[in-house]
């Protein structure tokens, strides 16, 4: 066999190969996604058990990347590992008190971060960022001031108003860790949200605080401000929780 013959040979036995492995990762990004989408909006409920093989059938997925994905999912917090005298089993994360406060300690910090970037940036491209700012709070405290808005449209809002301080103000390492973190506090935010509605006028006045430290050009001011809202928010889910309980929790 030729030299040219066997390089040929060798591509095409590569090839599969390679087309397997990214078919492989394809199906367990989009098994840990819709699983993770899954738990955020409470089809999979605090506390429940998770069951590899229920998971596969409801994705149509085999039970390889189903496997994968819930490790995956173990990893970053959304499942755990729970033990008893006789065995163990793996089951959504419960929402604790204790998780939230952590929770919302690690973005506030990754966004005041993110803040003192935006507020070192030139007074034109600040003062733009403060328009959008400016333009989602407002429609927030339209909804405080009326008592009239849905859980949803709020959490949009709210949701973008911070979202611009990473997209503006963070690279990509810090952009991807708030990626991982930020659906995790959207479990609470979407669990208990027509109870903090009621606050959301503090939310809106923090806001401001954060915008006319960012139209100041104030680094320390706005990485204090969007750290305060954060755990203030924390504060204030808290008192829900008190009331409500610690959903999933055993």
């Amino acid at each position: 066999m030729s030299p040219v013959t066997e390089t040929s040979m060798k591509k095409k036995i590569a090839a599969p190969v390679a087309r397997a492995k990214a078919e492989h990762g394809t199906s367990l990004l989009t098994a840990f996604r819709e699983i993770r989408e899954l738990i955020v909006h409470g089809k999979l409920s605090p506390g429940a058990w998770i069951l590899e093989a229920e998971l596969a059938d409801r994705l149509n997925m085999s039970r390889t990347p189903v496997r994968g994905a819930i490790h995956w999912l173990q990893r970053e917090g959304y499942i755990l590992e729970h033990r008893n005298a006789k065995k163990s089993r793996m089951i959504v994360a419960p929402l604790t008190k204790e998780d939230a406060n952590e929770l919302y300690l690690i973005i506030g910090r990754l966004e005041g971060i993110a803040g003192r970037g935006i507020a070192a940036l030139p007074l034109a491209e600040r003062e733009d960022i403060c328009s959008q700012l400016r333009e989602l709070n407002d429609r927030l405290l339209v909804i405080a001031k009326d008592h009239d808005g849905n859980p949803g449209e709020i959490f949009e809002n709210d949701r973008s108003f911070h979202r611009l301080m990473i997209k503006y103000g963070a690279g990509p390492r810090m952009t991807t860790l708030h990626s991982a973190i930020e659906p995790q506090t959207e479990r609470y935010w979407r669990l208990y949200a027509s109870s903090i509605i009621k606050d959301l006028h503090l939310s809106v006045g923090e806001h401001n605080e954060v915008i006319e430290a960012i139209q100041a050009g104030d680094p320390d001011r706005v990485e204090a401000g969007l750290q305060r809202n954060w755990l203030k928010g924390a504060e204030r889910l808290g008192h829900v929780i008190d009331i409500f309980g610690e959903r999933g929790s055993w």
